[in-house]
């Protein structure tokens, strides 16, 4: 899948000297205050690799040259195969991908008010998702935790199994419970890839279920990312520098973790760290300083060449499609475009990971489009120079309306949303003033009539019936949800 090629140099907001101020103290932080690791095979591979591990506090220091050779081996670029190979990825270089994002609930786009997604309704956003043209991959736990009815183990993998009988497009998936274990079974009965998502914990912590995530991802060969998420003044840094240090600390012992088990692992990070409102103790989602720490992740992680994700432009604290919402995610994708990221987690998301509605989706479509449009750049190619032409066309009453150049560029020009209003006034007000909500609402009922995913056959079909059977009967044995 083609994505959009970034065609200038991403965006610094540091100098050369606040990064090395910075891999410095990363570095330091990792040497000296180290993190938590509660998994003893964990502990014990990076013992064995040189970290000093302490078993009072569970805690393990990495040296600075085992973290400096253990990202030389991180691969700056990679495929990762979808069912349908016309969607396959390639994470890394200049390419920027758009992820979709997710919620607990659906909502009432207008109002506000979230009540939990019927299995229908998860079914349609997933069916949108997938014919929408900009988005590239889905996301772990979306669009939707679940539905309503189902146990919330059952979550991930029913949503798993769900968007891969869908859609064909390349998708994440989580490690709650130990749920990855049935997605890299799907993944492999159907052919393709998952790209695993991976948490530690901040602040500077890896529970046990984390670290056996990524070791299943490593050992099955599969790609995964490794993401962290603290909130600034609460459990990281209220600083910009300083929550990403703590943030890159919590992700770089992954990355360590990551080769010493699979020398090469296909394993990018994703940066979700948020400011808080210190007034309420609330995530102040859609802050620009949310954008700022991304901006200055991702000039760090460039010097290592480790491909990055931004999670912060896919939600806002609006509760309902409006201004703020549009806004607040407009302004964090666009720098998250010009600083440099890989992928963008986007579609669909509205207030915080609470809720995600389709014709959410499909505006945030258009944002991408363009968004994507404009990390393409202008460009200075012979044709687009246009001497020649210039020349004779000359002043008026010359013009280029006529001119096989026009027909031949007016198209490359900018990207041409889909739900936008762009009508001139009179034909507006002919066609009952509708406006972008009404537009992408159109939109999503046409999708839902007339896109048909590509289909899962009989074989595939049934087993992922059995392995849903099997994660069934998994977490029943542990008392999480009914029998079967």
């Amino acid at each position: 899948m083609k994505g959009f090629t970034r065609r200038f140099p991403p965006l610094d907001i540091l100098s050369p000297e606040e990064v090395s101020r910075l891999d410095e103290g990363l570095m330091r932080t990792l040497e000296t205050t180290g993190v938590r690791m509660d998994h003893p095979r964990g502990r014990d591979i990076l013992a064995d690799a040189g970290c000093r591990v302490d078993i009072s506090d569970n805690r393990v220091r990495v040296p600075e040259w085992l973290v400096r050779k253990s990202v030389a081996l991180c691969p700056h670029s990679f495929p990762v195969r979808a069912r349908d190979p016309g969607n396959d990825v390639v994470i890394g270089g200049d390419t920027l991908y758009f992820v979709s994002a997710c919620g607990m609930q659906t909502v009432d786009p207008l109002t506000g008010e979230a009540r939990p997604a019927t299995r229908r309704e998860a079914i349609d956003g997933i069916r949108v998702l997938d014919a929408l043209d900009n988005l590239h991959i889905h996301m772990a736990f979306a669009p939707y935790f679940g539905w309503e009815g189902l146990a919330p183990v059952m979550g991930e993998p029913e949503m798993t199994a769900a968007k891969a009988r869908y859609s064909s497009k390349v998708q994440k998936t989580g490690s709650t419970n130990g749920s990855e274990v049935f997605a890299i079974r799907m993944a492999r009965a159907l052919g393709c890839e998952v790209l695993g998502l991976v948490n530690p914990s901040p602040p500077l912590t890896w529970y046990a279920e984390a670290v056996d995530a990524l070791l299943h991802y490593c050992e099955a060969g599969m790609p995964f990312h490794v993401s962290s998420g603290a909130t600034m003044g609460l459990t990281g840094p209220a600083s910009i520098i300083g929550a990403t240090i703590t943030n890159s600390a919590e992700l770089m012992v992954g990355i360590v973790l990551a080769q010493l088990v699979n020398p090469g692992a296909r394993v990018w990070v994703g940066n979700f760290v948020n400011a808080a409102n210190m007034a309420t103790g609330s995530i102040a989602f859609g802050s620009i300083a949310n954008s700022l720490t991304q901006l200055a992740f991702n000039q760090l992680w460039r010097r290592y060449g480790v491909p990055t994700w931004s999670a912060t432009p896919a939600y806002s604290s609006a509760r309902r499609i409006d201004f703020q919402l549009g806004y607040e995610k407009g302004i964090a994708a666009i720098l998250a475009a010009v600083a440099g990221s890989h992928a963008i987690h986007f579609h669909g998301g509205i207030h915080a990971e609470l809720t995600w509605h389709p014709i959410q989706a499909v505006l945030d479509d258009d944002v991408a489009g363009i968004v994507g449009r404009a990390v393409e750049g202008a460009g200075a190619s012979e044709d687009s120079l246009a001497l020649d032409l210039i020349a004779r066309v000359g002043p008026v009453p010359g013009h280029y309306l006529e001119e096989e150049h026009t027909a031949a560029f007016w198209r490359s020009l900018e990207y041409l949303p889909r739900a936008a209003d762009r009508r001139s006034a009179h034909v507006w007000d002919a066609e009952g003033r509708k406006g972008a909500v009404d537009l992408a609402r159109e939109r999503m009922e046409h999708l839902l009539r007339t896109h048909e995913p590509v289909p899962l056959n009989a074989a595939q079909e049934a087993a992922l019936d059995e392995i849903l059977r099997e994660a069934r009967s998994f977490y029943a044995a542990k008392g999480l949800c009914p029998a079967p």
